[in-house]
């Protein structure tokens, strides 16, 4: 018998799927979440309103990767991407999720 050859993408799919029903899409169980300082503020905002807490916070990687001037050294000019680091780290200290600046 023959096995089938798989791709990477198929191996790790297949890894982590908790249940996949016809019709429906598959439920994954997701081992790793990666947040950034742009998109993550409505995301913790959502969690304090419904009461809620991050499940696994050291399973939480977040980056402060498009708003950072570079070279990193020079001082943030942008008054937007200002308040989305700060936002991050406040959020990240509130949460308890290790923040790689």
């Amino acid at each position: 018998m023959s096995v089938q050859p798989r791709t990477l993408f198929d191996k790790i799919w297949t890894d982590h799927v908790v249940t996949e029903e016809p019709g429906s899409p598959a439920v994954l169980y997701i081992d790793l979440h990666l947040v950034h300082e742009v998109t993550s503020p409505q995301a913790f905002q959502g969690l304090r309103e419904r009461g809620l807490k991050v499940r696994r916070p050291l399973q939480t990687v977040a980056t402060l990767d498009q708003a950072l001037p570079l070279p990193a050294d020079v001082p943030i000019a942008d008054e937007l991407a200002a308040k989305q680091i700060a936002q991050m780290e406040a959020n990240c200290r509130e949460f308890g999720i290790p923040l790689h600046g």
